[in-house]
């Protein structure tokens, strides 16, 4: 039995190894030269010259996948798919200085980082030149090869996945030269700490380049370790590892992202790990896409243990930028930075102006986009630096203006008045103070209550300048009151009291003194139920009605229930006198059994809630007294017993 698992146990770490055998690619890109026409058999043809890079991990990668690399095989189709030729047998100049094959320099300062990773990167360059005959679609030179390393966080099986590299040659028509990307990617991140990388290229056309994330391509997946002919265009790309996407390719706050115009690469990683990236960048002629160099390649973030960090913090939400100041041309500089004992600031002008000062000001002399560099502990042993972008472009203020009735229900008008030098304005951000925001210029918002609300208006030109105010509404808190419904004496009169505004206008004028004013006197010479409803403005302009009910009996009277539930259902809750035709309540007292007094009140809206001493009364039987002044000033008293039920 114990042979048995030992042959499985082999058998698992053979197959184990097999799949990862070919584990060893970290990277590639593809570049082309134009060298000119050449006649073959009288036709014309193309002579381009292109250059495969391939990065091979020679830390951990599988030495017998790094020595299967070479030869390389390419293949060379059509853009519609039709394959022209595939070639077998390309090597690298393995000449020591021909740049054929380079030990990759880690382009990581080790100097002030106590645990220092082990590195290890081959670059290979394989290189073979095309006659190539017109063609009106164009050409691509295709390289696949498996497989990537096993331990890549933002891919899904990254280990039994290979890549594909190429290029694409323009049609005849076209002449031209790739891009080329300046700069080795670094090898090592460290956790936590700004990153600042130019991914760059150089154009020999002088056309525009700009740059983006895009997605990485699958190709010759599976445990052979030999090269293969290259399947044909198009390609699947890669399954990337919830929640990474190709432009969401490692975790860092300030996100990592790529500068479209530029090609630097900012942000700062938050997360350990080994991660797949791919950089586009873009040639553009007379405003036509000419062609697309891709790099891929992987950042490995490390825990590092950094003694000397310089660090500008990014206050501004473009790439890479301090601060855009659209107020004057006065910056203050914020040092993050932590280790240091010396500091050296490059403002970024002609004039080289600098500063010795932690945290200094500077006034700028025009506007533009200048980039300001700090060193830490300049010139020792253990220095550190970081770049950033400052933008000037004053003057931008956001301002706004409001109209509408301020009342309830109406709509309030908002308009933006902001003013700025450079135009246009690009984006508006309101937040009404009521939970609901809108993104357009000139917004129509409605309260639904009245109230003091603080309007947050922010906006943005082009240049990125950002601004935001903050005012207030006033939305007058509108409420008409006719009065509460009401019991009388027939022959008596009544004094209504309406409130809620500036103007009154009851209906219908039924024994009404005054329909016009706040405060009519009615007469009722004989019983009935009377409905009134009085319509209220306000100074504000808000308009709106309530309604009173008025009751008118034959006699004066007191009505006292004989039982309650205080239960908190809202019913029959409190004990408390019903009243007609009687001018006042001296008092009106409950005891219970033991003649301790629970309850005592002076009015006729005052009730019992059954508590005493701050809790539940006993269930019982409890007695009260009262004591009240009669229409005509008279005193009189009455009394009884009422029951506590629950």
């Amino acid at each position: 039995m114990l042979r048995k698992l030992y042959a499985i146990l082999l058998l698992v770490i053979l197959i184990g190894t097999s799949d990862a055998m070919a584990s060893h690619i970290v990277g590639g890109d593809f570049t082309y030269r134009y060298l000119g026409d050449t006649a073959i058999s009288g036709v014309t043809h193309r002579k381009y010259k292109v250059s495969l890079y391939i990065y091979q991990d020679c830390q951990n990668g599988v030495q017998d996948a790094i020595m299967q690399d070479n030869p390389a095989y390419f293949t060379l189709y059509e853009n519609d798919g039709s394959i022209v030729r595939y070639d077998t047998n390309i090597l690298y100049d393995a000449t020591p200085g021909s740049g054929g094959s380079i030990n990759v320099p880690a382009n990581f300062s080790n100097d002030c980082v106590k645990n220092i990773p082990a590195l290890c990167l081959y670059r290979k360059r394989f290189e073979k030149t095309y006659y190539l005959k017109p063609s009106n679609v164009g050409y691509v030179v295709v390289y696949q090869r498996c497989c990537r390393n096993a331990n890549i966080a933002n891919l899904v099986d990254p280990g039994d996945k290979g890549a594909t590299y190429y290029c694409v040659i323009p049609r005849s028509a076209i002449t031209n030269n790739s891009a080329v990307f300046k700069n080795y990617p670094p090898q090592v991140i460290c956790q936590s700490n700004p990153l600042y990388y130019d991914h760059s290229a150089t154009d020999a056309d002088g056309d525009s380049l700009s740059y983006e994330f895009c997605p990485a391509e699958e190709g010759a997946s599976g445990p052979d370790i030999k090269p293969r002919i290259a399947s044909p265009p198009p390609f699947d790309t890669v399954d990337y590892y919830p929640p990474y996407s190709y432009s969401y390719c490692m975790p860092g706050f300030p996100p990592v992202q790529i500068d479209p115009r530029t090609g630097i690469i900012t942000g700062t990683p938050n997360r350990v790990g080994r991660f797949l990236v791919t950089v586009c960048c873009t040639e553009w002629r007379n405003g036509t896409i000419v062609n697309i160099s891709k790099r891929e390649f992987q950042f490995v973030v490390t825990d590092c243990s950094k003694v000397v960090v310089a660090d500008i913090p990014q206050l501004s939400n473009a790439p890479n930028t301090y601060i855009v100041n659209c107020r004057d041309f006065k910056v203050h500089f914020i040092n993050k930075s932590t280790g240091g004992f010396a500091y050296k600031w490059d403002f970024g002008i002609e004039s080289n102006a600098g500063s010795t000062e932690f945290e200094p000001d500077f006034v700028y002399p025009d506007t533009g986009t200048y980039v300001v560099k700090l060193i830490v502990n300049p010139n020792s042993t253990c220095p550190d630096s970081i770049s950033r972008f400052v933008k000037i472009y004053p003057v931008f203020r956001s301002y706004f203006e409001d109209t509408g009735t301020y009342c309830p229900g109406l709509p309030i008008t908002f308009l933006d008045k902001s003013t700025t030098t450079i135009k246009p304005i690009t984006r508006w951000s309101w937040d009404f103070g009521d939970g609901k925001t809108s993104s357009i210029q000139n917004p129509v918002h409605t309260y639904t209550a009245g109230g003091t609300y603080n309007v947050v208006f922010s906006g943005e030109n082009i240049k990125n300048c950002v601004d935001t105010i903050v005012q207030r509404v006033v939305i007058q808190d509108f409420k008409p009151f006719a009065g509460n419904d009401t019991v009388i004496v027939k022959g008596e009169k009544m004094q209504y009291n309406a409130k809620g505004g500036i103007s009154y206008a009851w209906v219908p004028d039924i024994n009404l003194s005054d329909t016009s004013i706040n405060n009519p006197v009615g007469y009722y010479p004989d019983t009935g139920t009377y409905y009134y409803s009085v319509r209220v403005k306000s100074s504000y302009g808000c308009s709106g009605y309530d309604t009173i009910r008025v009751l008118v009996v034959p006699t004066a009277y007191f009505t006292m229930p004989t039982a309650f539930t205080p239960n908190g259902d809202g019913k029959n809750d409190l004990f408390r006198p019903k009243a007609a035709g009687y001018k006042t309540l001296k008092y009106f007292r409950v005891y219970n059994r033991y003649g301790q007094e629970v309850f005592y009140g002076q009015s006729i809206d005052d009730g019992w809630d059954g508590t005493f001493n701050g809790k539940p009364a006993d269930l019982g039987v409890y007695f009260w007294h009262l004591c009240y002044i009669d229409r005509f000033g008279n005193e009189g008293v009455t009394k009884g017993d009422v029951t506590l039920m629950r």
